[in-house]
């Protein structure tokens, strides 16, 4: 059932929708990107918090200004007798922070990686309310200028589609900064079905949600059509490890098969019992992303995945009860 406040929201935008299905639109995208506060929710997410504090405190933070606001980065370095060279840009999803990709963070240190997480937009100790593609971009620019370039980028959830963007270009004011290989973690595929659920989350109707799609391309400069990953990625053939739950169950396993069916030099992977959120901690994934990023390194390219990768999908242990739960 839906809250007072989704009914009086939904009954706002129908009224302003009668009016000019255009200014239903622009109030509709920003709400959408309007984030909620940094403050933790519910006692977990606190847990999550204070057991990364002590680590968290280690690293170097540097914060970078942006168009609008400022977005704080976190430098975790490997020793001296350890360090590789390599540095790894980490972004973590919506509603997330650089608190909770600790355990991914110290995986690729172990491995003499330079690592640095970013906290988006209106996340963990960045400034603003305000999150969405194309501030992500932005934000990942300035981290590139601050702390690159990166020989990888790993993305959770928002962060996948945030990192591919960067990577080819997608957001026409931002420079491209393309690493040499990518991790996405339960990343969605298609932001038009992103927008298509918000939409239908506030109720719009045909009109009002077309004005909000083409909200779009006045942030990032091209159509929301643009921006799914057999479009992104058409001409970007670097290795990427693709990574995701059957029992995810806020981005589905099909988005995880849209990316890998972008080419052979993709690899997927099966992180089944770990869900959306607990996967970027998992002792098997974490071992994954390190195996990836630090064997063979750069120079090893698509010849160390096996070829195609439709053919090959690596099942990852389940959780520790073992169970598998139905994809919702």
């Amino acid at each position: 059932m839906a809250s007072l406040v989704e009914k009086v929201t939904r009954a706002a935008l129908r009224l302003v929708a009668a009016q000019s299905p255009e200014k239903a639109g622009e109030l509709a995208f920003f709400l959408f990107a309007r984030t909620p506060r940094a403050k933790p929710q519910g006692d977990k997410e606190r847990r999550a918090i204070a057991n990364a504090r002590t680590r968290m405190a280690e690293a170097d933070s540097v914060r970078l200004v942006i168009g609008g606001g400022v977005v704080a980065t976190h430098v975790f370095r490997p020793k001296p007798d350890t360090d590789d060279g390599g540095r790894v840009l980490i972004v973590h999803g919506y509603r997330s922070r650089s608190d909770h990709m600790m355990t991914m963070a110290e995986a690729l240190v172990a491995r003499g990686k330079t690592v640095v997480c970013l906290d988006l937009p209106g996340h963990g100790a960045s400034s603003g309310r305000k999150l969405h593609l194309g501030k992500a971009v932005e934000a990942i620019d300035a981290a590139w200028r601050q702390h690159g370039p990166f020989e990888a980028y790993v993305g959770h959830s928002f962060g996948g589609p945030s990192v591919m963007a960067a990577a080819v270009g997608a957001i026409l004011h931002v420079p491209r900064r393309t690493p040499d290989r990518i991790v996405t973690i339960a990343a969605p595929s298609d932001m038009a079905d992103v927008f298509r659920w918000a939409g239908g989350y506030m109720g719009l109707g045909p009109a009002a949600q077309s004005a909000f799609e083409r909200q779009v391309l006045r942030i990032a400069g091209r159509p929301l059509s643009e921006f799914r990953v057999d479009r992104m990625l058409h001409d970007l053939r670097i290795p990427m490890l693709v990574i995701h739950a059957e029992d995810d169950k806020e981005v589905a396993f099909s988005n995880a098969e849209a990316i890998a069916r972008t080419g052979p030099h993709v690899s997927l992977m099966k992180a089944n019992g770990f869900g959306h959120r607990r996967i970027v901690s998992a002792a098997p994934v974490t071992a994954a992303v390190a195996d990836f990023l630090s064997d063979g390194g750069k120079d090893a390219g698509i010849v160390d995945l096996p070829l195609p990768c439709s053919a090959r999908i690596t099942t990852l242990p389940a959780s520790e009860n073992g169970r598998r739960r139905r994809l919702a």
